[in-house]
């Protein structure tokens, strides 16, 4: 089979394409035919030797993928070979085929391709345990959504409307501001690209308050980290919660504790990926609902761009450059291709 992988830690451009075996299913694994991977920001970390996992070498990226079974380990009995299906292996996605664990993969509705089931687990799935288990978000809260037009933002902006919360979207340009619009935003906020100094930190803040008309918002979700941080808790109403996503901005930020006490706020990590493996009721509950809105129209990834796999460079490069709104996705062969460019 055909694999994209990491033999050295780097850029994008290190990657390979290789013929590898195909790899046979373990105890109480499965066997994927991957159709689709999501391309995640993940993926850029773990080749870079940034990520919190460390496969070891060579490996392939992307941990997200939508397929079919192929093939079955002893003790895997709650799944069939055919099944359409979805998994978040971690990493081996982009690959013509995965091995990962029986327990973690769920079967796709018959309305959903490949390609929309490629770039919905990982976005949803960490958005909307996010929201309502962590984050407590209630019909009538007001949500500020950071780097509204990413895959993670997008998906919250979308589930922020669905659960009746007023979404107020923050981006870095006009067309992503217009993007969260689409998807369910009711305000947005432009801010500047790159490190804010000390000027730029206060007039975001303060533009967040007057946005929000005042109060702040009740919960914060931010993917984006850095300078971006600190005025987005500054500007948070009292007792509000704000969400740790991650840190696409390249820097973890170091926040005054202060803060906490002065909101009376929260600052609320978010690990969807572990709380999937030690919270595995929680999580088949959480996808089951997210079906039930993706099927009721609610919710539906937006697809910005789809690539083949011997493509898979380019993908993780235009997602380096903060060019995607929405989601990007590799697909193994042309019919699947084509369902991400109707």
């Amino acid at each position: 089979m055909k694999a994209v992988l990491c033999k050295e830690f780097g850029p994008p451009d290190t990657l390979v394409v290789e013929e590898i075996n195909s790899p046979a299913p373990g105890e109480a694994q499965v066997r994927i035919d991957v159709k689709a991977c999501g391309v995640n920001f993940p993926d850029l970390l773990i080749i870079a030797d940034k990520y919190q996992f460390k496969p070891p070498m060579p490996f392939s990226p992307g941990g997200e993928v939508a397929g079919v079974v192929s093939a079955l380990g002893q003790g895997a009995t709650r799944l069939k070979v055919g099944d359409r299906v979805i998994a978040a292996p971690g990493w081996g996605g982009f690959a013509e085929q995965v091995v990962t664990s029986e327990k973690g993969v769920i079967i796709i509705p018959d309305e959903m391709d490949f390609v929309t089931a490629a770039a919905f687990l990982f976005t949803y799935g960490t958005s909307y345990y996010a929201l309502k288990d962590r984050g407590r978000l209630k019909k009538g809260e007001t949500l500020l959504v950071l780097g509204a037009a990413g895959g993670v933002g997008l998906a919250a902006v979308e589930l922020g409307h669905a659960m009746g919360a007023r979404v107020i979207a923050a981006a870095s340009s006009q067309d992503k501001l217009a993007t969260a619009k689409a998807h369910g935003a009711e305000e947005t906020l432009l801010y500047p690209v790159g490190t804010l100094d000390t000027d730029q930190q206060r007039s975001f803040s303060k533009d967040i308050k007057e946005i929000c008309g005042g109060g702040g918002p009740d919960v914060v979700y931010d993917p984006v980290g850095g300078t971006y941080a600190e005025p987005s808790l500054r500007a948070i109403n009292w007792s509000g919660r704000y969400l740790v996503i991650g840190f696409a901005s390249g820097t973890i930020p170091k926040i005054p504790l202060n803060l906490t006490l002065l909101k009376s706020c929260s600052i609320v990590g978010v690990f969807w990926g572990a709380s999937a493996n030690r919270e595995p009721d929680l999580h088949r509950d959480n996808v089951r609902e997210l079906m039930e809105m993706y099927l009721g129209g609610k919710v539906k990834p937006h697809i910005f761009a789809t690539y083949p796999l011997s493509q898979t460079t380019k993908a993780l490069e235009v997602l380096a450059a903060r060019k995607v709104m929405g989601k990007v996705v590799v697909v193994t062969e042309e019919k699947v291709l084509k369902q991400g460019t109707k």
